[in-house]
């Protein structure tokens, strides 16, 4: 009897031990969960036992498919570093601050001598030639060419055959409608040439580089004689910059900067992604011109392989239109003919004292390299967007296989950014920073290719580092490129013919003088008045 409450008592104590040690290794592992997430996070991991809800189960894909775009941010200041938390806001509020506009806006109104159309002297076909921005400029051109020589103009025929090889039509890219009415006073427009004249003999003009309006209204005015129908087989570059009269000027901004809108469809698209980049805060549209086509056309191969190089130089032969073949690299680099890499844009980035956490979107189509080539600048900007990206394939489909839609869908994103960053100076860049400059001088940051590469070989080499000395030089360097307003630049001194019109900045870079005038307010007996001037 007495061995078994002896019994009894010791398997008691192996119980009260076992409990005792279940509570420890209970009580110890709650003090490693809250060492590896807050409180506040314990009562929110998930129930094995529990199935997700739907909005659960979007959320979390939604996050997978998202999370290589979350930046690493590091805890709170402690309190005894709020001054230099300030320091930065106000540091970032003068890095995305735009430059003053002068009190410039748009002025583009007709003068009081300007007539409505007169009776047309007969049809002028139009074939543009490039790729969007390209093509934008030449039509609006086109508009002010058939205002000049009285004639009635044809929706103009987008470009087929170049590189992009795209099938788009001109209503597929632009508000055909409102293209047509919002130039009704002045130019007549058709959507097609009358039956009669399908086949009637055309005279087919290759207008002259930057014309002015002497030569058509005397040379090509005169074809009227002969010919109901001129045709224009190329549109760009085809008017000056220039000395035309303040009329035509002010025609062609309402053509470029109102009247040809894109298409309902891509605007909605377009807006779309813009909302979408502005949930992450203020962004940088950076329009990261380095795509195959144009390191193949302006034959720059730094920092490429052998078998690259090789293959944009083959390119470049077998495009016929491209008249330049033989092209030195280093030559043109070293001019600032290059546009930046991947690489040397995330260090200008930096130098100029943008943070990791700033929202970049990337204005470009496929970058010659893929990710290899951007995983220099997505290491430290980590928040890289494109079209891609922002949105769905199927919300992207209608567009996906037309470049001259996709590149409109940059365009919008680019215009609508509180910052606008080209790394080479083509169409597009010289597009957007016009429309930026008409639409208030919205914050255009223009890097110096030139002087850039210097410093970027000194990094390279390592006979320069990043830091503030870099920083500092790279600030004042650009003090004077962010889009603040100026007159555009004519003609580089010494320069002749065609060199001396090719020197010149392009309208559509810059519309001042001809269509942004500046207010002054005046005090009259409290009465506020603008004069323009």
């Amino acid at each position: 009897m007495q061995k078994k409450r002896w019994r009894k008592l010791g398997f008691l104590r192996r119980v009260l031990t076992c409990a005792i040690a279940l509570i420890s290794l209970v009580a110890l592992f709650s003090a490693h969960l809250h060492l590896f997430f807050p409180p506040s996070q314990v009562s929110m991991l998930p129930d094995p036992y529990k199935l997700p809800t739907q909005h659960e189960i979007q959320y979390q894909k939604l996050s997978r498919e998202r999370s290589w775009i979350q930046p690493h941010l590091s805890k709170a200041p402690l309190p005894a570093l709020k001054l230099d938390g300030a320091n930065r806001s106000l540091e970032s509020n003068k890095l995305w601050k735009p430059p003053p506009n002068r009190d410039f806006t748009p002025c583009v109104e007709p003068t009081s001598s300007y007539l409505a159309p007169q009776e047309s002297r007969g049809y002028l076909l139009v074939h543009t030639n490039g790729g969007l921005n390209q093509m934008r400029a030449g039509i609006c051109d086109m508009v002010a060419v058939a205002r000049i020589i009285n004639a009635t103009l044809v929706v103009p025929e987008l470009d087929k055959r170049s590189f992009w090889q795209d099938t788009s039509n001109f209503s597929d890219v632009f508000d055909e409608d409102y293209f047509i009415t919002a130039l009704a006073n002045d130019v007549k427009i058709i959507r097609k040439l009358p039956k009669e004249l399908m086949i009637a003999t055309r005279a087919v003009k290759h207008f002259r580089s930057w014309s002015g309006i002497d030569y058509y209204e005397q040379e090509i005015a005169s074809l009227w004689d002969d010919y109901q129908v001129i045709r224009a087989a190329k549109s760009d570059s085809r008017l000056a910059n220039n000395n035309l009269p303040p009329d035509i000027q002010k025609l062609r901004c309402r053509a470029c900067y109102e009247a040809l809108r894109f298409s309902p469809r891509i605007e909605a698209m377009g807006k779309l992604l813009v909302d979408r980049m502005r949930s992450y805060g203020p962004y940088i549209a950076l329009h990261l011109r380095y795509e195959k086509d144009m390191l193949a056309f302006s034959g720059c191969t730094h920092d490429l392989s052998i078998e690259e190089a090789n293959e944009l130089t083959a390119i470049r032969e077998n495009t016929s239109y491209w008249k330049v073949k033989d092209i030195d690299s280093t030559e043109q680099r070293a001019k600032g003919y290059c546009p930046l890499t991947p690489k040397e844009v995330g260090i200008f980035l930096r130098a100029l004292g943008f943070p990791p956490t700033t929202p970049i979107y990337i204005a470009a189509g496929e970058i010659y390299g893929g990710d290899s080539r951007m995983a220099d600048i997505t290491s430290v900007f980590p928040i890289l967007m494109k079209k891609e990206k922002l949105a769905t394939v199927e919300e992207l489909d209608p567009f996906i296989n037309h470049a001259s839609q996709m590149a409109a869908l940059d365009y919008i994103v680019s215009v609508e950014s509180d910052i606008f960053i080209p790394s080479y100076s083509g169409n597009m860049a010289r597009a957007v920073e016009g429309h930026r400059r008409f639409l208030g001088h919205r914050k255009t940051i223009s890097p110096d290719r030139k002087l850039l590469v210097r410093i970027f070989d000194k990094v390279a080499n390592g006979t320069m580092k990043e830091g503030k000395k870099l920083s500092s030089r790279i600030i004042e360097m650009h003090k004077r490129r962010q889009g603040s307003p100026r007159k555009r630049k004519g003609p580089i001194s010494g320069t002749k013919g065609t060199d001396r019109f090719r020197s010149e900045e392009a309208f559509y870079v810059n519309p001042l003088p001809d269509c942004l005038c500046q207010k002054e307010s005046t005090e009259n007996e409290n009465i506020t008045t603008a004069v323009i001037r």
